[in-house]
């Protein structure tokens, strides 16, 4: 969940990646205000997160046992966090933090909704405990908070006709092929493309990747860039369309993996370095591939990065 979000040149989400939906399914806004219903029902009679303490490393991980529960802040966008057609709060992020938060001793997790750019806000507010969004690491945001390490990796992908007609297949070819590129609201792949010199406001911006699948079937784009779980899963149903093979971005020259990861205040190290340490735990058994698999994460998306990598030290 995500996005940005996620790249050096833009605010976005993590993650920006919804799987496939159809029509008839619950928008994004539809998402977040059944989170939010959810949290409003969860929070009642408690009116705010504990607040930071001064001790080394933190105390927050004792409070959180103590008081059985750790409030995440989630964006409300499948497939990081969402509502589910039973009215259950899901996703990557939220399922990893059930199994997580349980081996550390809190048996609970509550949902506390925002907008995916007030999750720094909110976290640094004492809003919520932690960000479990599916948050791209990048090194601006790696300046406000502070990062586990990636539990996912993420290349991108394009949605193209049938056969590909134009040979797309990087933000390069684009630019040489002028073709028509959409992308989703505040994503990463603006940035991505822009750096390859395509023209910002020549960009279809559309509100997610179903958006842009109908783009590329109607022809208003000859491209929709995304996340390669996204993409990936928007075209299963589809006729008209096809997927290309993920690919790395260039960011400054260089080919880039984003990795997406939950996140803490920076006061918090000491329930950070626990989190991590459990996180590690998941990798080395094959449990996390098994958690986020139902949400379309496969092999390639799981990721040995870290947070200090992608933060640039």
């Amino acid at each position: 969940m995500a996005p940005p979000k996620r790249s050096p040149h833009t605010s976005t989400p993590r993650h920006p990646a919804h799987p496939s939906r159809s029509v008839s399914e619950p928008t994004r806004r539809s998402l977040l205000a059944g989170v939010a219903a959810l949290g409003a029902l969860g929070t009642a009679g408690c009116s705010r997160v504990a607040t930071a303490s001064d001790a080394k490393g933190g105390d927050l991980l004792g409070r959180l046992r103590a008081a059985g529960v750790v409030r995440l802040g989630i964006a409300g966008e499948i497939p990081f966090g969402f509502i589910d057609k039973n009215g259950e709060l899901t996703g990557e992020a939220p399922e990893l933090a059930k199994v997580i938060f349980k081996r550390l001793g809190v048996d609970r997790v509550q949902p506390v909704p925002t907008e995916f750019g007030s999750l720094i806000p909110g976290l640094n507010s004492q809003q919520f405990d932690v960000v479990a969004a599916g948050m791209y690491v990048t090194p601006e945001r790696c300046e406000q908070v502070i990062f586990a390490d990636p539990d996912y990796q993420m290349l991108d992908s394009f949605i193209v006709r049938k056969g590909n007609p134009k040979g797309l297949h990087t933000y390069k070819d684009v630019v040489e092929k002028k073709a028509t590129l959409a992308t989703g609201t505040g994503y990463a792949e603006i940035g991505y493309a822009v750096e390859a010199g395509y023209r910002q406001g020549d960009i279809l911006i559309v509100p997610d990747q179903v958006a842009g699948l109908n783009a590329v079937e109607t022809g208003r784009a000859d491209v929709f860039a995304g996340t390669a779980l996204t993409t990936r899963e928007v075209v299963k149903k589809s006729t008209k369309a096809e997927v290309t093979e993920p690919f790395r971005p260039v960011v400054d020259g260089t080919p880039h993996v984003d990795g997406g990861a939950f996140a803490f205040r920076r006061s918090e190290t000491g329930l950070r370095d626990a989190f991590n340490r459990e996180l590690h735990k998941l990798k080395d058994s094959g449990e996390l591939l098994r958690i986020l698999r139902p949400f379309g994460f496969t092999e390639n998306e799981m990721t040995d990065m870290t947070a200090k990598e992608l933060c640039g030290g």
